[in-house]
């Protein structure tokens, strides 16, 4: 009876110890699991950029229109021809104008017949009433045919002074043919080169409600510009003066320099996103560049030759809770977290990443995770530029050399999970 007692004594202290074994072996297998992943801070350059998308265009482009209408009788010009400005490039047929002239001047020649009668007229009433009035002196003839030779008179100089209107007219409407006329010569405005022509021999050019584009002339090629849509965002970072580069895919491995010219302050909004144009001057003496093709333009607006840099990575990095509580060991049985140096640094002295006196307060205060002795600490610092990637740190208790988390994952067999990934989260 003892003997039993004792095997079953015996058999439940082997019991006990072996579970207690096992607990210890998970928890140490769990706390071996532990991994982060993490990059060392370094001293280097950081180039702060801003990217958007133009156009090329040429500086100035004039639309070369008609204005009269008619059918095009012949082309002087056409597709990529150069051109002088004073320079014939098109003619309408001018037949139905040279008419319009003829018939004006017919009508101004009629007009000067009837100013010579008029004028004649008038001479002739003015003779017959000076005689008139010799005869009235006399008492020869009536009072009554003094004033009608008076009125006679005087209605012959209104009708030399119409018959001179009339002749200013008809002289009017010779000058207005005229013009109309030399408008059958389409001349070019400016010295560049054609960019586009919209008409052929015996079409027909209609000038109703505005004239009729004929030529679209480039002024000047070898000096061009980029139209840029820049996000409401970025375009703060731009000005006058700034150096920018851009490339094409006519020429991907060729990068092209310019100057921001102006930041112009009109908006232009597509589905709820407001741009502003940044215009680009761009030299182009070989004359690769052409108009309508799509530049991939940069701008630099901050530039840090020996800065002390991050990963944004690990800018983005934050425990989670079930890593934490993992890695504290769990719960214990009164509910409260057992704190081990992890917790201390992230309940401790350095401020929350999201608390008032961290990031809300300032946007340039971050917080990153420093591995120190294997475990991570929380550690605020100020930042500065950043090129997308890497971010310049300028205030905080951070070293070349660091390596701080972007990462970590940890086997939950404590937990009784298996292995699982926690990627950083954005605080």
């Amino acid at each position: 009876m003892l003997k039993n007692r004792t095997f079953w004594i015996v058999v439940a202290v082997v019991v006990v110890v072996g579970v207690f074994a096992v607990v210890r072996v998970r928890q140490a297998r769990a706390k071996a699991q532990v991994h982060f992943d993490t990059t060392q801070v370094d001293r280097g350059k950081i180039v702060a950029k801003v990217t958007a998308t133009g156009t090329l265009s040429a500086i100035v482009t004039v639309q070369v229109g008609s204005q009269v209408s008619g059918r095009i009788a012949a082309l002087y010009a056409d597709y990529n021809s150069t051109v002088k400005k004073g320079e014939l490039v098109a003619k309408i047929d001018p037949q139905l104008f040279e008419a319009a002239v003829a018939q004006a001047r017919a009508n101004l020649v009629a007009a000067q017949g009837n100013l010579a009668k008029a004028k004649a007229q008038a001479v002739d009433a003015e003779r017959q009433y000076k005689r008139n009035v010799t005869l009235a002196e006399r008492k020869l003839i009536a009072q009554a045919d003094l004033d009608t030779s008076q009125a006679t008179a005087d209605a012959d100089k209104a009708a030399v002074d119409a018959a001179a209107g009339a002749v200013e007219q008809a002289r009017a409407g010779l000058h207005s043919a005229e013009v109309n006329l030399a408008y059958t010569d389409i001349i070019s405005p400016t010295d560049g080169i054609v960019i586009a022509r919209n008409v052929d021999v015996g079409q027909t050019v209609v000038s109703s409600l505005q004239a009729s584009t004929l030529f679209l002339i480039a002024e000047d090629l070898r000096k061009m510009q980029v139209d840029t849509s820049v996000a409401e965002a970025d375009i703060g970072k731009l000005k006058a003066g700034m150096k920018a580069t851009f490339t094409v895919d006519a020429y991907q491995n060729e990068r092209f320099t310019g100057t921001v010219r102006q930041v112009r302050n009109s908006p232009q909004t597509v589905q709820n996103v407001v741009t502003y144009d940044a215009v680009i001057d761009v030299s182009n003496p070989e004359l690769k560049l052409k108009p309508g093709m799509t530049a991939n333009c940069t701008f630099v607006w901050a530039e840090r030759d020996e800065a002390l840099r991050v990963a944004n990575a690990a800018l983005r990095f934050h425990p989670p809770a079930d890593l934490l509580a993992h890695l504290n060991g769990g719960a214990g049985a009164n509910g409260q977290r057992r704190r081990n140096g992890v917790a201390a640094a992230a309940e401790g002295g350095a401020a929350s990443p999201r608390g008032g006196s961290g990031a809300a307060a300032d946007p340039d205060r971050r917080t990153v995770w420093v591995l120190r002795d294997g475990t991570p600490r929380a550690v605020v610092i100020r930042t500065g530029v950043s090129d997308g990637s890497l971010t310049e740190i300028v205030e905080g208790d951070v070293s070349e050399g660091d390596r701080v988390v972007t990462e970590a994952s940890t086997g939950s067999g404590a937990v009784g999970q298996q292995a699982g990934r926690f990627p950083g989260r954005m605080f």
